[in-house]
């Protein structure tokens, strides 16, 4: 009997100290971080701005990150490198938005939007339906009088405004709105002061946005009552599919009236947001002010307000957005999921992982960025043909603000538009002063978009005498 036992107790034994061998083999194939507490994991270590808390614990832990947000797994990517491997190398195994939330469930009608759709043929006929009619080149051109309109009625509130303290914050949140409401179903929401704050308020906090902003009403009563609009907008293009009975993909009302939400949400918050950070920027570097202005007036001269076809002709200014995107970007954390266990970078990462990829802290990396806390311009025209040609639509992966991969953000060329006009008609139009020192704080607020803590007020005065007609 003794035989038996002893063998049973060795067999025991190698068992016990091969399990935690196993287990101590599979822990370090997960990226490093910080200990975990009971429950909660490392919620603790999170403040408001999560972004900034990612990238003081990534330069302590290294580019890639393990974490527990609760009891969901978390791996964090804060580089370049890191965010090139996630987003291209392993693209299809990180092309899934988070787990569903009740917050997304109650703004999306059920998980029914394209932003937070999971990846499959409904997402992917969506991202089609996007870049070829919705938001791509055709309507794009096809509503460049809209934007001109609306930056023309920008200008004119600003000149009624003039010699009084403006929220520019608020304006540009109007402005933005106006251009996208236009776009998306022919109309504005801010036809007086009270709608146009109101809807300041709903785009500000989206989780009023359902229960104050009737869309289902407001969608189809303009399909009913017919107009004579001379094109179409996103929502008859989406009204025509729901209609259409051999359409690829069958679209309902609930599917439309969150992808309506998604475009007058995300496309309204995020230009506003980044005009924003521009003018706090510009207005703390009068340097880079007055060089833009006199780029402005060299190649437009004063007789005429900036217009979009302009754009191309003014590098300064388009270094300006580039720089403004680097350091604030539109979106600070790209969010993804992990569909499937993958090897990255040797670390593994499991199915059902939460990814964040750290853009706010890639812009600032100065392994890639000379100085990368000043605001300079001109990196992006003095450093030679590697930085003069970056872009932000994806494919630089130090300057990722609108994402990259798949699901990169359609609406960047419609917000890349909005921004350059508008900031180059605030630096064209007006002079601003600034109350106080003259300069304007530079803390963030919590936010998908990387909103500022403060609004920027400053008295305008118009630049332009005598002031070119409109």
């Amino acid at each position: 009997m003794a035989f038996p036992i002893l063998l049973l107790c060795l067999v025991s034994t190698i068992v016990f100290f091969a399990s935690i061998l196993w287990r101590k083999q599979n822990k370090t194939l997960l990226p490093p971080g910080p200990i975990a507490l009971p429950i909660i994991g490392h919620l603790h270590l999170l403040s408001p701005t999560p972004h900034q808390d990612f990238h003081k614990l990534s330069i302590r832990y290294g580019p890639i990150i393990h974490l527990f947000l609760g009891s969901v797994p978390c791996v964090v990517a804060s580089t370049a490198e890191a965010a090139k491997e996630f987003l291209k190398t392993h693209e299809t195994s990180f092309s899934n938005r988070p787990a569903k939330t009740v917050a997304v469930e109650a703004l999306t009608y059920g998980f029914q939007d394209f932003l937070f759709a999971p990846y499959g043929p409904y997402w992917k006929f969506l991202k089609k339906l996007c870049m070829s009619e919705l938001l791509g080149g055709h309507m794009l051109d096809m509503f460049l009088p809209v934007r001109m309109q609306e930056t023309r009625r920008f200008i004119k509130r600003v000149l009624h405004k003039a010699g009084e303290a403006v929220d520019f914050g608020g304006e540009f949140m109007t402005l933005s709105n106006n251009i996208v409401s236009r776009m998306s179903v022919s109309q504005t929401s801010s036809e007086n002061e009270d709608e146009d704050e109101e809807m300041r308020k709903l785009v500000a906090d989206t989780a009023e946005l359902v229960g104050k902003f009737n869309i289902s009403d407001f969608i189809w009563k303009n399909k009913e009552t017919g107009g004579t609009r001379r094109f179409k907008d996103m929502l008859d293009v989406l009204l025509d599919i729901f209609e259409d009975e051999n359409s690829e993909m069958k679209l309902d009302k609930d599917n439309i009236k969150a992808f309506i939400m998604d475009i007058l949400v995300a496309g309204t918050d995020t230009s506003a947001v980044t005009m924003e950070w521009g003018m706090a920027e510009l207005i703390n570097n009068p340097r880079v002010l007055e060089k833009a202005r006199h780029e402005i007036d060299s190649v437009i001269g004063k007789s005429r307000i900036v217009e979009e076809s302009d754009i191309v002709n003014l590098p300064y200014l388009q270094a300006i957005v580039k720089e403004t995107l680097r350091i604030h970007p539109a979106g600070p954390l790209i969010f993804r999921e992990s569909s499937r266990s993958d090897v990255v970078c040797g670390y593994n990462i499991p199915a059902k992982t939460r990814l964040f990829i750290n853009v706010w802290a890639i812009g600032r990396d100065p392994i890639h960025w000379e100085s990368p806390l000043e605001f300079r311009p001109e990196r992006f025209i003095e450093n030679g043909p590697s930085q003069s040609q970056l872009d932000v639509r994806g494919q630089h992966y130090h300057l990722i603000p609108f994402g990259s991969g798949t699901r990169v953000c359609p609406g960047t060329s419609l917000a890349l538009q909005v921004v350059h006009v508008n900031l180059a008609v605030m630096i064209q139009c007006f002079q601003w002063k600034v109350y106080g020192n003259g300069t304007v704080d530079m803390e963030e607020k919590s936010g998908i978009t990387l909103p500022r803590a403060h609004p920027i007020v400053c008295v305008p005065s118009p630049r332009l005498n005598p002031f070119p007609s409109m």
